[in-house]
């Protein structure tokens, strides 16, 4: 009988011994900054200065810690937003040393394009000498841009401005001869290459009342790119100048989408005014 209490005893010890665990995670706006409040929206394109400290550990016989960690964020669906930053901490942890917590600290970067919602970072750490891991997962908002998503490449988000400095789009698209329309508008629902490549163009042209071309741009722009994260949607910019001597009238702005890696086209119509002074 002695030997199996000497197990028990045994396994009780082993039981009570602390796991390795994530603890006091912070998020901020800031390096060094508080923890962000309950409840705050971070922007697209922002940097956030994710903290934690791991507790539970095991320290070797000459007082050493090895702990191997990943951090990544992750969007509502899943896709990562960047890659992995991973790294270990080597450290002697003596007995002056009984409330030192390894420190966990990373920036992670939101892809500019990003859709609202509720995102995550995921911290896992493996304790390399007890062979043991733990992960944490800890959410965070995000206030995004809205778009509607489409199967495939299509316009959206049109709107008329008076300059190239205006963020507010126009309430009604009246012009007057000599004047510059402004627009701006939003590609989206192109397909992806390796990579997430893009390969996106578009060309602008303007109609009168009976749809007859007046102008028509003689070279598409042209967005190409790769990033780790899917660009969500292709930003686009117009501008023409309407002739002094342009008579008064409905006239439409055409825009013609191609998406090359998809082999896909579309366009869409936008009308505006032109009035006397």
């Amino acid at each position: 009988m002695r030997p199996m209490l000497g197990l028990a005893i045994l396994s009780a010890v082993l039981g009570a011994a602390p796991a390795l665990q994530i603890v006091r995670p912070v998020i901020s706006d800031r390096d060094g900054g508080a923890s962000d409040p309950p409840g705050f929206e971070h922007a697209p394109g922002e940097t956030l200065y994710f903290s934690c400290r791991g507790s539970g550990f095991t320290k070797s016989e000459e007082e050493q810690v090895h702990i191997r960690y990943s951090v990544q964020a992750f969007d509502p669906q899943g896709v990562p937003l960047t890659e992995p930053d991973q790294r270990e901490i080597q450290a002697e942890v003596t007995p002056q040393d009984k409330d030192w917590l390894p420190k966990i600290a990373t920036e992670i970067q939101i892809p500019p394009l990003v859709a609202s919602g509720t995102y995550k970072i995921v911290v896992n750490a493996e304790d390399l000498l007890a062979k043991s891991s733990t992960e944490l997962t800890v959410p965070f908002q995000v206030r995004g841009y809205a778009l509607e998503p489409s199967d495939t490449i299509v316009v959206r988000n049109f709107r008329f401005y008076r300059s190239e400095q205006d963020t507010q789009p126009v309430e009604k698209a009246v012009y007057q001869p000599g004047d510059s329309v402004w627009a701006r508008f939003d590609i989206t629902g192109y397909q992806y290459g390796p990579k997430n490549r893009v390969d996106v163009s578009y060309v602008v042209s303007l109609l009168n009342t009976e749809g007859k071309t007046l102008y028509r741009q003689p070279e598409p722009a042209v967005e190409q790119s790769e990033s780790f994260y899917p660009k969500r949607y292709v930003p686009a910019t117009m501008a023409l100048n309407l002739q002094k001597d342009i008579a008064p009238g409905e006239y439409t702005i055409r825009v013609e989408v191609k998406d090359a890696i998809g082999g896909r086209t579309n366009e869409g119509k936008y009308p505006f005014l032109v009035e006397k002074p």
